[in-house]
């Protein structure tokens, strides 16, 4: 999609979603996780589209699919990507290559229970963007960067507490 095509569409939801503010909230797709074997899960969304993930040996896994904390990072560097690109398409700015790279810290004494005071999962997470602009200025992408992350669902569950619950059905 051009960024013409990209900036029309979000005109057009923009302008929806503010005639039907109700129409805003909703279930998000589930995401069905089968053990396939030892840890390799397969992960089924809608329209017939799935992952698949896998540990790394020392814990077991054959480490033949990417983690589910992999997944997450991806997801982060994904979603901030995307959301440049949507910004820059409603402001009209040509970014060029945009390029996201998210890492983290994590300490493996949380997901193996080893030490029940270490968080299970990332301690921490950081991004790095690289826009390869063309015309626009180093604050007009700093600007692009700082509202992407604002708005980014993905990073938004990250950074803030989301209420989650965990139901077991036998």
């Amino acid at each position: 999609m051009s960024n013409t095509d990209i900036r029309d569409a979000l005109a057009n939801a923009i302008a929806y979603l503010k005639a039907h503010p109700d129409d805003a909230r909703y279930t998000d797709s589930a995401a069905t996780a089968v053990l396939e074997s030892g840890l390799a899960v397969t992960v089924h969304g809608p329209q017939g589209m799935s992952i698949h993930t896998d540990m790394p040996k020392s814990v077991g896994g054959t480490d033949q699919s990417p983690s589910p904390g992999w997944l997450l990072r991806a997801a982060q560097a994904s979603c901030l990507a995307t959301l440049i690109a949507m910004r820059a398409a409603q402001q009209g700015l040509e970014p060029g290559r945009i390029e996201v790279v998210v890492d983290s810290e994590s300490d493996d004494r949380g997901i193996l229970g080893i030490d029940d005071s270490v968080p299970a999962g990332p301690m921490s997470s950081r991004a790095r963007v690289r826009i390869g602009g063309n015309g626009a200025s180093p604050e007009q992408m700093a600007a692009l960067v700082r509202w992407a992350d604002a708005h980014c669902p993905v990073q938004d569950a990250v950074r803030r507490a989301v209420p989650c619950t965990v139901e077991t059905d036998n």
